[in-house]
């Protein structure tokens, strides 16, 4: 066995929405570093570009190809669908990780907010995903698979709505459709999985992590008591596109610090004191 094999991504096409920050940022860095050619879309072209030449920039044996990408609307998934046919005629990896958020309190939170994103986070998702399987399924073999990696949220694993309940029941969805659809093209020699992170540092999340101090204020949250770094996404994305993760497929991964097993305060407590 060679363990250098496992993780390796030499000669693999990789494509990641919202590739530009946070946990799209960190998965790209850790495929380019693996050797992949590395797609990465984005609804901000410039930014995009300019995270390309940061990781072009570390001389590792991979590359990254920055463009604009909107996966909110069908126009823009077959947009987004041609603009990867353009710079690649091969797709062997595809991480949905584009999503948005919006948050208010019970009482007041609009309807609008349910459709936009529904939209990006499970329609577009499942949408691009149909709609490259063809470059996917091309790209596989049984014992090399093609991968699929979704990322959901450790709110859809706990009841947590905390303001953002359009957020948290898509997060659900994306874990639901993961299992529906590894079901479905594990005989087309096609993993599906997802990511199922706590928190990270992320321009979502920048309200909570932006400064060392909060981020250790949340990290006191945690049953691991901090939040998540970029090492632990890689370690992830490594093993599942990896020849290591090729027998796994349908699986929500918890990187989430222990969030994810969470529970209540222990009922006997205050009995047994």
């Amino acid at each position: 066995m060679d363990i250098q094999s496992l993780f390796g991504l030499e000669g693999k096409v990789a494509l990641v929405t919202g590739g530009a920050t946070g946990i799209g940022r960190m998965a790209c860095e850790a495929l380019v570093r693996a050797g992949a050619t590395v797609l990465m879309a984005s609804r901000k072209e410039g930014a995009c570009e300019a995270v390309a030449e940061e990781l072009n920039a570390l001389g590792a044996s991979g590359k990254a190809i920055g463009f604009v990408g909107d996966v909110g609307t069908e126009e823009g998934i077959d947009a987004l669908v041609a603009a990867v046919k353009e710079r690649s005629d091969t797709l062997h990896i595809l991480m949905n990780n584009a999503g948005i958020t919006w948050g208010a309190p019970l009482g007041q939170f609009p309807h609008h907010a349910w459709e936009k994103v529904m939209n990006v986070n499970v329609a577009g998702m499942f949408d691009l995903t149909q709609k490259l399987l063809p470059m996917l399924i091309a790209s596989s073999t049984a014992d090399d698979p093609a991968r699929v990696v979704n990322v959901g949220s450790v709110m859809g694993q706990r009841e947590m709505g905390d303001g953002a309940y359009s957020y948290s029941m898509s997060k659900a969805a994306v874990h639901h459709m993961t299992r529906i659809l590894g079901k479905e093209l594990a005989g087309q020699h096609v993993t599906v999985n997802a990511l199922a992170p706590g928190p990270f540092v992320s321009r979502m999340t920048a309200f909570a992590t932006a400064d060392e101090d909060t981020r250790g204020k949340v990290g006191k949250d945690v049953p691991l008591k901090r939040v998540g770094r970029d090492e632990d996404i890689a370690g992830c994305m490594l093993f599942l596109c990896g020849q290591g993760g090729a027998y796994v497929t349908g699986a929500v991964i918890p990187v989430s610090g222990g969030i994810n097993v969470m529970s209540g305060p222990n009922i006997f407590e205050q009995a047994l004191h």
